[in-house]
């Protein structure tokens, strides 16, 4: 497996990665496209991808798995932070390290480039493991106060204590 960045060639790929992890959030009968691609595209079309942080992983010269990161910021102040989502990876290749690589190889590049901050919306047992925790311990308040224990972040190397407010996800995700 080779994990590498995204490059504007990659985007098919990339969306039909988003459809095969997440085609089970979608009624069969609908036919529509699960959320995650179109939040994609949306998120390239509205210069929210922070440069640098989106990675694909290749395996057999097959495009299997895609995570990428955009700008949020934090209130009061708008103090910037990194959103990360969505990540997807075929199902045929869960569970043997993909998410794994591409998590580590996002978490460095933003550690790298001098980002404070990264919050996401997932399963505590998996996301865990890269030092995501509960938000409201490092005084981060999620978007929605329901999301509760699911909204975590992962302070970097850049952060400080003073790094504190409610996160805000770049636009595109105001119509989930």
């Amino acid at each position: 497996m080779l994990v590498r960045l995204e490059t504007p060639g990659d985007a098919d790929d990339v969306r039909a990665v988003h459809a095969a992890a997440f085609a089970s959030s979608v009624p069969d009968d609908t036919g529509a496209e699960p959320v995650e691609v179109t939040l994609v595209d949306q998120l390239r079309a509205s210069g929210a991808v922070v440069p640098g942080l989106a990675f694909v992983a290749v395996v057999d010269g097959l495009v299997v798995g895609h995570v990428v990161c955009s700008r949020g910021h934090l209130d009061p102040g708008g103090q910037p932070a990194l959103g990360l989502g969505p990540l997807g990876v075929r199902p045929e290749h869960q569970r043997g390290g993909v998410g794994s690589a591409l998590m580590h190889a996002v978490l460095g590049a933003a550690d790298a480039l001098g980002e404070p901050l990264v919050a996401l919306l997932g399963e505590p047992d998996y996301y865990g493991r890269f030092g995501f925790a509960l938000s409201t311990r490092h005084g981060i308040a999620p978007p929605d106060p329901a999301w509760g224990e699911y909204f975590q972040v992962r302070p970097l190397t850049a952060h400080t204590t003073d790094l504190t407010g409610t996160f805000h996800y770049a636009a595109a995700f105001d119509g989930l």
